[in-house]
């Protein structure tokens, strides 16, 4: 889903790019849930999942 031209997490108006950039900065999955009330880990583990199957179909 989109909330102005950005992907969010479905149910919610948080960015998909929230996720990134908390994992960036060292921050857990399961912490990241904590911090965006709204936000399952079976979300945020698919959205990886989703990016790490992509990303490995566009390396091959």
């Amino acid at each position: 889903m989109r909330v102005s031209g950005a992907w969010v997490f479905r149910g919610s108006r948080i960015p998909v790019a929230a996720l990134f950039e908390n994992l960036e900065d060292g921050v857990s999955v399961q912490e990241f849930v904590e911090l965006f009330p709204g936000v399952s880990v079976v979300q945020a583990r698919l959205v990886l999942e989703h990016v790490a199957r992509s990303t490995a179909a566009t390396v091959v």
